[in-house]
C-alpha cells in the first residue's frame, strides 16, 4: 500500500501520565555509546499505556489473553464516525450511530473520534472525556461487530466495569487512547492496531496507524 499513512497513537514516555491506580510509565536510559558502544533503554508500563488495546482478559479471569486475539479484529477496513461535536462529560448514545446503523454488523471495525486526545497529558484527559453508554455497548454487542475503537482514554470513567465486561464478553476488542483521527479525512480507512505478543495476560500498548488509499 503506497498511500498516506495517519499516526493514530500516543507518545510513550518517562513519566507519561496514566490512570492514577495504573502503574507508572517510566522509560529510563539503561545503557549509552559512552558506556556499552550502543544506547539501550528499560521500559517499565502498564499493559495499557497510552494508546493500547484490551483483550478480554482484562475483566474476564477466563476471557481470551492478549496472544490469543484474533488479528484480524484489529487489523482492516474500519468504519470512522466523527462525534467530535460532543462535548466533556456528555454521553455518545445509541443515536449518535444512528445514520450509519445500516453499515454497523458483525466483523464491524468501528472507531468513533472525539478530539479528546487534544487534553492530552492534562489531569482531566482521564475523567471528563465523552463516555460511552451502558446501552450503547449492549447495542454494540448485540450487534457483534469486531473491534471498537476511540480517542478517549476508557470507554466509560464511571460504569467501566459494565461497559467494559459487555464489551469484552461479546469478544469485541476495544482500542483506546487513539489520536489525530481528524488527519485520516475519511470514513472508512485501513486500520492497524497490532499487540505485542504479552502471553497471558489483558491489554498491549500499539502502534495505530490508518492507512489510506
Amino acid at each position: 500500500m503506497n498511500g498516506k499513512i495517519v499516526d493514530l497513537s500516543l507518545d510513550i514516555y518517562h513519566a507519561a501520565p496514566t490512570f492514577p491506580l495504573d502503574p507508572k510509565c517510566a522509560v529510563i536510559v539503561h545503557h549509552t555509546v559512552d558506556s556499552m558502544g550502543y544506547n539501550i533503554s528499560q521500559l517499565v508500563m502498564s499493559t495499557h499505556q497510552g494508546t493500547h488495546l484490551d483483550a478480554p482478559f482484562h475483566f474476564l479471569d477466563d476471557g481470551k489473553t492478549v496472544e490469543q486475539l484474533d488479528l484480524n479484529k484489529c487489523i482492516g477496513d474500519a468504519l470512522l464516525v466523527d462525534l467530535s461535536r460532543k462535548k466533556p462529560k456528555e454521553a455518545i448514545t445509541v443515536e449518535d450511530f444512528a445514520p450509519v446503523a445500516h453499515r454497523i454488523g458483525e466483523g464491524t471495525r468501528l472507531i468513533y473520534r472525539t478530539d479528546w486526545f487534544r487534553q492530552y497529558p492534562q489531569k482531566h484527559y482521564f475523567s471528563d472525556f465523552p463516555y460511552m453508554t451502558i446501552e450503547l455497548a449492549e447495542w454494540l454487542a448485540e450487534r457483534k461487530i469486531a473491534m471498537i475503537g476511540m480517542d478517549v482514554p476508557t470507554p466509560n470513567p464511571t460504569d467501566f466495569d459494565p461497559v467494559h465486561k459487555i464489551l469484552l464478553q461479546a469478544e469485541i476488542v476495544i482500542v483506546e487512547g487513539l489520536a489525530n483521527l481528524g488527519d485520516v479525512g475519511a470514513d472508512e480507512f485501513f486500520f492497524m492496531a497490532a499487540p505485542l505478543r504479552i502471553q497471558g495476560r489483558d491489554g498491549s500498548p500499539i502502534r495505530a496507524l490508518a492507512m489510506l488509499k
